[in-house]
């Protein structure tokens, strides 16, 4: 197998992915070490479609099918993909997601090795569920051509067909744009974001104000947690240079173009852009047929953001390092002022003075309006929190809320949380209502999730 610039393989087969160690071939159960802790990942025996993983900050669970949505969309890095047997694999077309019986997916055109072929697909997130479902003795996965897993296979994860002929094996964990967690958290916002729930509002509307921006509050709180430690894994990956370069393209590609975008970051470094080498049209192209260009209004049309950034690279070459320059002179804002109004926030520490003169410095004022604030909240501040390890979070709290869902922006109205004097609409709030509707949608039974 080929290096992968962002993970390395070692002679034993281990995999040092991130800033932690998954080792394997220790049948059902895989060992985490993290700075020296070792957790346990235990794969349920029943249930083969989920596994919980144990985070950094408590469980979390990655599907199957989330597994087979980054195959269907492409989301990880395809330019390196090579079978466990070091044959080369270039996806034609992914095939079509069959939802019922069979392999996961039908009809697949794909290049192995140089060879084209067309088949079916199916993943498992472990190499030995193939076995362990019995696919091998089902006649309906006799033209499967290729195997792709979450995490590389033991000694005897094979995958075999009736015949015992051995079907190749694509591991994905080494190719993906982000951590396993923070797969699962975009996948829950997702899924969030499809549904019309109107029961959040009256759920909250039933409590007293205090306890509602208290729990608000603390939802922000941990969502503040998860950016910065996504952050830091990123820079901990990639370096500070190519963290904030990967970071600032997947934004501008929010939210239905994250993964071309990134796919061109890895493509094109942060020094062509800077030397202008990097062509916005040609990157473009290279990504022909990835975009999603359905309701995308031509603001955020993906070819105009990287003309956008391209024009902010030539403009500021260093703007990684800048940034770190201007972060001392940051407002540290005290951690009990975050229940004060955001109004008398953003006065008193001149918030509006600093985005300014990030839009210009930083940015250039190649990007503006709240696509910049997205830039600053869901980037510049995790990130410069990872590095620099300075508490941002009041700063983040009160700072302008950025490209706001309508749905969100309607229930934070009707809970007389937003304003528009006192307490203007503001990032913070608007993450704790979000945060706050995904844990109560991960609660069993749909129950509100306390603080």
């Amino acid at each position: 197998m080929g290096v992968h610039p962002w993970s390395t393989w070692t002679a034993e087969g281990r995999i040092k992915e991130e800033n932690y160690r998954l080792i394997f071939g220790l049948g059902r159960t895989c060992c985490r070490q993290n700075q020296g802790v070792m957790t346990t990942i235990k794969w349920p025996e029943q249930d083969l479609a989920v596994a919980e993983i144990q985070g950094l900050y408590g469980p979390f669970t990655f599907t199957e099918r989330l597994l087979q949505k980054i195959w269907l969309r492409g989301e990880f890095d395809v330019a390196h993909a090579v079978t466990e047997d070091s044959r080369s694999v270039r996806i034609l077309n992914p095939g079509r997601w069959n939802l019922l019986g069979g392999p996961d997916f039908r009809q697949a055109r794909l290049q192995l090795g140089g060879q084209e072929m067309t088949g079916d697909v199916e993943l498992h997130l472990h190499a030995g569920d193939w076995a362990a479902h019995a696919h091998a003795a089902d006649g309906a996965y006799d033209r499967v051509v290729l195997h792709v897993v979450l995490f590389p296979p033991s000694a005897d994860g094979q995958a075999r067909r009736a015949d015992g002929s051995p079907i190749p094996t694509l591991v994905l964990l080494p190719l993906l744009l982000h951590d396993l967690e923070e797969y699962a958290a975009e996948d829950a916002v997702e899924a969030l974001a499809r549904r019309t729930d109107w029961r959040a509002a009256e759920e909250l509307s039933r409590l007293p104000a205090v306890e509602v921006r208290t729990r608000l509050l603390a939802q922000a709180e941990e969502r503040w947690r998860q950016k910065t430690r996504f952050a830091q894994r990123r820079v901990e990956r990639l370096g500070w240079m190519e963290a904030c370069h990967f970071t600032a393209l997947e934004i501008l590609g929010y939210r239905f173009n994250r993964t071309p975008m990134l796919k061109i970051a890895a493509r094109a470094p942060l020094e062509e852009w800077a030397a202008g080498r990097a062509d916005a049209g040609l990157l473009f192209a290279a990504e022909a047929g990835t975009w999603s260009l359905q309701g995308v209004r031509p603001a955020n049309h993906p070819h105009l953001r990287l003309g956008q950034y391209a024009a902010w690279c030539r403009a500021q070459p260093d703007w990684p390092n800048h940034l770190l320059t201007l972060a001392p002179g940051f407002p540290l804002l005290p951690p009990e002022d975050n229940t004060r109004p955001t109004a008398i926030m953003r006065r008193q520490f001149r918030l509006s003075v600093l985005r300014a003169r990030l839009a210009r410095e930083i940015a250039t004022e190649a990007v503006g309006g709240t696509r910049f604030d997205n830039l600053v909240c869901d980037g510049i501040l995790p990130l410069l929190a990872a590095k620099a390890e300075r508490n941002l979070f009041p700063l983040w709290f009160h700072w302008f809320v950025g490209d706001l869902p309508p749905r969100l922006g309607f229930i934070l109205k009707s809970l007389a949380i937003f304003d528009g004097r006192a307490q203007p609409a503001c990032h913070g709030v608007a993450q704790g209502l979000l945060g706050w509707m995904l844990a109560r949608e991960a609660n069993a039974g749909g129950a509100s999730p306390e603080t």
